[in-house]
């Protein structure tokens, strides 16, 4: 069903309709794995109930996952995937209740027992959310924060709660999509934050529920913490200070200053008095939030610090960073101790028993021993050292190796990850995408079928990328990105439309072998063949025995009277060429026509989702077999003999053809012309499958020209030979025409 763009009101003039682009995330063959870096953790303790512990991680990738554990071997039980960025942190609020917040300005509440369940998407912020901090016994306050310099402080009790009708109402016409396709929960309201410095708490009974909102921030916010019982947050970033807030008011208490650089990680005393911080500055302080004052500072590190983990008697931490060590510093006696060091930057810590969990920049997440019941046992094995107050002490000491060594040299456990991408060529076929990840594996992926062509191992990326260079000019049709680790595929009408190539080309039986197929078009068909099939409420489509696809009776039912540009019909089934995997299938990024992004994998579609999810282009293709119309459709273009060819001037006229042409059509006009004096008709060479000069009485209707004379023709185009001999006619793939 096609749906027409509503026109405004205002004095009959319609507003133009900002189309949005579709992406999808091709994933390997393992997608139980992160691919990107891991930003964040945490550890669901058992509880009287189970006796069963949990790990929660979330990565650049996008995803968040949940580890347990088999005798000490990991297993990924569930993969939550909303985000459509990277998530920068999560944090358990209860016993089941995971929250998290990305780049993509979204903080998302999660069942942290379901399968990969978001429970709501609450959007406010209106830049990247970097960090979280929520109250260990007051698990209903959450707060967030982020490179907009917003502070929210979240009631999760009242913000999971159903909304009014007037409410549904609202959203549904606003905001439908937030949640993640297809969710039922209810969206948080958009309100923006105006630059006043004012404390206020937004409500408006007409937007549901709203957070607190501690302003006072003019730069990025990168930390938070909150005390147990969600009485005193504490919040820092790029200005250099620590704010001291109320949450339950959102009104600012107090100030402190003493880093020379960027705040990157808080911590609180279950208390609310004492708080740690660690800094850009590579310093760790102590803070008396009573005192409202330093008591001590850490010299420790050699780079920023950019992660804290305190035991429960707040008198020892761990502390990571920029440097790559993890430390154990007593905080009374100042000694410390080097635990172990990492090839990656180390991003966040989390305690569990006796060990502790380490997230680096790298996709992989190791367990080490800490002692963390006792940690003087660390000490008793030496190698300890007096941190000292000033950053370039420690920085001395390191300079002049006298570091000792690590206490530890092998993690308990290990989830491996997979390497993220690093660099990537798309081919000049604009099907093939040349790969190579961070440990050196090349790899050669089909976007239209969203799989590994090839694995070619750690071998020269540049070396292959010339060996798989080809003579072919197809236009570009899509972009891509690696910035989650794997391959993201944007597409955005009209120019995704703009690709075309012969069904015989592509080796697909049962059409015409002159048919054009639309690249893009098929790999969106490919990519909503779940969704059309459920929502058709039969099964997908099979192959028969033979290889040929099986056509549904009703492929010609639900077709617009409009014309399109192709012969099949928009049910027609999925195209071999165009068939993605159900195992580690890519997973769809768009914001639809309404409302703001989503992203889930194409198998987990239900048939039940709103149109209005999707853009209307990529509808109106995939539905109605109709393409945006197109300029340009046909160039002109001359036939001139090769220089230093005694052949005379086939042509003193231009010529047109379509954007698309296969080279034994040109070769057939040249033929004909060379070997029948005989004017023709029309310039146009793009006539059909019929010989141009069958029925004119000089040949049957049928046969060719060279069956007889058999003449040695070869195509220049641009000095590079597109046809070398007849017998290669047929298997010439289309060549492009461009204006030059």
């Amino acid at each position: 069903m096609h749906r027409v763009a509503s026109s405004g009101s205002n004095g009959g003039s319609v507003r133009a309709r900002k189309e949005k682009k579709l992406t999808y995330v091709l994933n390997d063959a393992n997608d139980t794995q992160h691919c990107a870096g891991v930003n964040c953790l945490d550890v669901l303790k058992s509880s009287v109930s189970s006796d069963q512990s949990f790990l929660f991680t979330g990565s650049r990738d996008g995803t968040l996952k949940r580890w347990s554990f088999d005798e000490d071997a990991p297993l990924c039980s569930a993969t939550f995937e909303s985000h459509v960025d990277w998530v920068n942190d999560a944090a358990l609020a209860g016993d089941s209740t995971l929250v998290s917040c990305s780049s993509d300005t979204t903080v998302k509440t999660w069942d942290s027992l379901s399968d990969g369940v978001c429970t709501r998407t609450l959007r406010q912020h209106s830049d990247y959310v970097i960090c979280l901090a929520v109250a260990a016994q007051n698990c209903n306050v959450v707060a967030s924060g982020g490179l907009g310099g917003e502070v929210f402080i979240w009631d999760i009790e009242a913000a999971l709660s159903p909304v009014t009708k007037a409410n549904d109402s609202m959203e549904d016409s606003s905001s439908n999509g937030a949640n993640g396709i297809g969710s039922s929960q209810p969206v948080a309201s958009l309100r923006n934050v105006g630059s006043s410095n004012n404390i206020s708490v937004q409500s408006s009974p007409s937007h549901g529920y709203a957070p607190t909102v501690a302003k006072g921030h003019k730069e990025s916010v990168y930390a938070l913490a909150m005390n147990d019982t969600g009485t005193t947050l504490v919040s820092g970033g790029t200005e250099k200070v620590l704010r001291v807030w109320d949450p339950r008011t959102g009104s600012k208490s107090m100030k402190l200053r003493g880093h020379t650089d960027n705040v990157r990680v808080l911590l609180l005393d279950s208390t609310g008095r004492f708080c740690l911080s660690g800094s850009s500055d590579s310093m760790i302080r102590l803070w008396d939030l009573g005192q409202q004052r330093c008591l001590h500072t850490y010299a420790v590190h050699t780079d920023s610090v950019w992660a804290l983990a305190c035991t429960s008697s707040f008198t020892h931490v761990y502390s990571g960073g920029r440097d790559q060590s993890l430390y154990l510093t007593d905080l009374g006696t100042r000694e410390s101790v080097l635990l172990c060091t990492k090839e990656h930057p180390i991003q966040q810590l989390a305690l569990q028993d006796d060990s502790i969990w380490v997230a680096t920049t790298d996709s992989s997440v190791e367990r080490w021993p800490a002692e963390v019941q006792s940690p003087q046992k660390v000490f008793q094995r030496g190698g300890s050292f007096l941190a000292g107050n000033l950053s370039f002490n420690r920085a001395r000491v390191s300079l002049e190796g006298l570091n000792p060594p690590p206490a530890y040299k092998e993690p308990l456990v290990t989830i491996p990850g997979s390497h993220p991408i690093v660099q990537h060529e798309i081919l000049n076929n604009k099907r093939q995408i040349l790969t190579k990840d961070a440990a050196g594996s090349v790899k050669l992926w089909n976007i239209t079928k969203g799989v590994v062509v090839e694995d070619f191992g750690k071998i020269s990326f540049e070396e292959k990328k010339e060996e798989l260079f080809e003579m072919v000019s197809i236009p570009s049709w899509f972009t891509v990105d690696t910035r989650l680790g794997c391959l993201s595929v944007h597409l955005e009408t009209p120019q995704c439309f703009s690709a075309e190539m012969y069904s015989a080309d592509l080796k697909v039986s049962g059409r015409p072998e002159d048919d054009k197929i639309n690249l893009s078009r098929e790999t969106l068909k490919g990519l909503m063949g779940h969704w059309l099939a459920k929502k058709k409420h039969k099964p997908k489509p099979q192959a028969s025995a033979s290889g040929d696809i099986l056509s549904a009776k009703d492929s010609k039912k639900n077709l617009t009277a409009s014309k399109t540009e192709d012969s099949s019909a928009a049910n027609d089934p999925v195209y071999p060429p165009f068939e993605f995997p159900s195992v580690s299938p890519p997973s769809i990024i768009t914001e639809g026509s309404q409302g703001g992004p989503w992203r889930k994998k194409i198998t987990e579609f239900t048939g039940t989702e709103d149109e209005k999810d999707f853009p209307l282009w990529c509808l109106d293709a995939v539905l109605n077999n109709r393409l945006p119309p197109r300029e340009n459709t046909k160039l002109s273009f001359f036939l001139h003999p090769c220089e230093g060819s005694n052949v005379q001037v086939v042509t003193l006229g231009k010529l047109s053809a379509p954007r698309i042409l296969r080279v034994h059509k040109v070769t057939n006009y040249v033929v004909e012309k060379m070997v029948l004096d005989s004017p023709l008709d029309s310039l146009a060479i793009d006539g059909g499958p019929q010989p141009l000069f069958a029925g004119n009485g000089l040949l049957p209707s049928g046969s060719k020209p060279w069956q007889k004379l058999k003449p040695s023709i070869e195509i220049l185009c641009n000095n590079q030979a597109s046809l070398s001999s007849r017998d290669e006619f047929g298997n010439c793939e289309g060549i492009y025409m461009e204006e030059t």
